[in-house]
Order: C-alpha cells, then sequence, then structure tokens
C-alpha cells in the first residue's frame, strides 16, 4: 500500500502548488513511482506538473452511463468492467509520477458519485505505487464525504489569514469527528512574510493548533505561474521548496 500524503484546506491557500512542490520533493528523492490523485472538480494539478489532462473520471462516468443506456457496451461488458477499463486507460502517465484526475461530472448533481469511484480507484491503484500524492477539493467536502482516508500524513493548508487558520482548526476538528484514518497532521501556513510569524504562531496557539511549518511568500512561484510554466520547475534552492522539503524531511518516509 502506498505511503499517502493528503492536502486540505479552505480555496486560495495554495494547496495545490505545495501538492506539486511535494511530488517535486518524491522524484528528488527518487521515491517513485508516485500516483498523484487530483480530486478537486476544479482539476489544476496537472497544470502544477506540467501534463496535459486527455481524461477525466468525472467525463468516464458519464460516458460509461450513456454506454450503458444506450446498450453500446463493447463485448457487452457490464458497466463496471467498462470503468474499469476506461479508469485504466485514463492514468495521465510521465517520468515517475502517474495522475488521475476527477474532473468536473458532466451531468447534473453532486459529486458523490465521482469522490467515491476517487476513493475506489485510490485504494485498488494505491497497491501498485510505493507513494500517493492526493490534492483534495477546497474546504472540508471531500473530509465529510470520506474521500479522505487511510492517509500516512494529512497537510491541512492555511493561507496567513485569521480565517484560514479558523478552516485549518475546523478540518482537524472533522478528522476526529469522523474517525478518520489518517496517522498523522501537519499544519502549513503558506505565503508567509517574516514580519508576520510571531503574530501567526500566537493566532494559531490561541486556536490550539500548531504549526508544523512556515512557507515564505515566494516569488519565484510568481514568475513561473506569469510565465506558464509548472511550478515543478521550480529550482531546488527556491524559498517555498526549500521550506516544505525541510518539513518533508521529518516526516521519516520510508
Amino acid at each position: 500500500m502506498a505511503f499517502t500524503i493528503a492536502f486540505a484546506g479552505k480555496g486560495g491557500t495554495g494547496k495545490t502548488s505545495l501538492a506539486g512542490l511535494t511530488i517535486k520533493y518524491l522524484l528528488k528523492h527518487n521515491k517513485q513511482p508516485i500516483l498523484a490523485v487530483d480530486a478537486d472538480s476544479n482539476a489544476c494539478l496537472n497544470e502544477a506538473l506540467g501534463l496535459k489532462v486527455h481524461a477525466t473520471v468525472g467525463r468516464l462516468r458519464e460516458e460509461s452511463l450513456d454506454a450503458v443506456r444506450s446498450g453500446e457496451r463493447p463485448g457487452g461488458m457490464a458497466m463496471e468492467e467498462l470503468f474499469d477499463y476506461q479508469v485504466q486507460q485514463s492514468l495521465i502517465e510521465s517520468k515517475g509520477v502517474d495522475l488521475m484526475v476527477m474532473g468536473r461530472p458532466e451531468g447534473p448533481g453532486c459529486y458523490c458519485a465521482a469522490n467515491n469511484i476517487i476513493r475506489k480507484y485510490t485504494d485498488i491503484l494505491s497497491d501498485k505505487y510505493p507513494y500517493a500524492v492526493i490534492d483534495n477539493e477546497a474546504g472540508m467536502e471531500h473530509l465529510s464525504r470520506r474521500t479522505t482516508h487511510a492517509v500516512d500524513v494529512l497537510i491541512i493548508v492555511s493561507d496567513p489569514t485569521v480565517k484560514g487558520l479558523q478552516t485549518a482548526k475546523r478540518i482537524n476538528e472533522l478528522v476526529d469527528e469522523l474517525k478518520l484514518d489518517i496517522n498523522k497532521r501537519v499544519l502549513v501556513v503558506n505565503r508567509v512574510s517574516d514580519s508576520r510569524q510571531d503574530e501567526l504562531q500566537k493566532l494559531a496557539q490561541s486556536l490550539d493548533l500548531e504549526i508544523g511549518a512556515m512557507i515564505p511568500q515566494d516569488s519565484e512561484i510568481a514568475e513561473v505561474d506569469l510565465r506558464g510554466r509548472p511550478v515543478v520547475e521550480l529550482p531546488d534552492d527556491a524559498v517555498s521548496f526549500v521550506a516544505l522539503s525541510d518539513m518533508l524531511d521529518k516526516l521519516s518516509m520510508p
């Protein structure tokens, strides 16, 4: 079973960029192959990795339903057999990392079915990879629907704001409430200026939170974004990557 690192946090905290940099860290330390899972309906982990999406789980689900309704299943395959085959074919493969993307379901309704599918296939595929990185949707929906489970490290990402830390506190409490199978939780505050570190430590303490790492504001991330380049191309000495690497070093990954 893969050593699994999952990311949670409110929107706009830089969660996906940190997930991408975590994959960069794993590749740099030859901890591969990696299963990367973009469990956010607003998929963008592929952009952080510089990969092109040719299929999403949400879209495949709708296509499978249409095939069953129309009776056009190849070889008379059952829907589950058809979908199993399609998911295997949908993996976006690259050197050292394969990506599975949830995407937006084409049909009406909530994302519950797509979330359940992501959970099932993350479990199935995790047996084939030593490492997995899951970028979850913003907020706490993935936790309340139990999409995130059997996780070795849950990295809760906040921005340097009261609202961000309050959301982190709610996520931390929800993990306890749902009794999720998560071995370790780490709070990471992203885009922190030096002048605010003491203030953020005091705010976190007032919320009974312990900050595991503060990732500095990094102009180099803005630069790669502006150029339309993936965040994994950030240089190894970029301040954000150095700070994140220091925190990941402490996790004692196998």
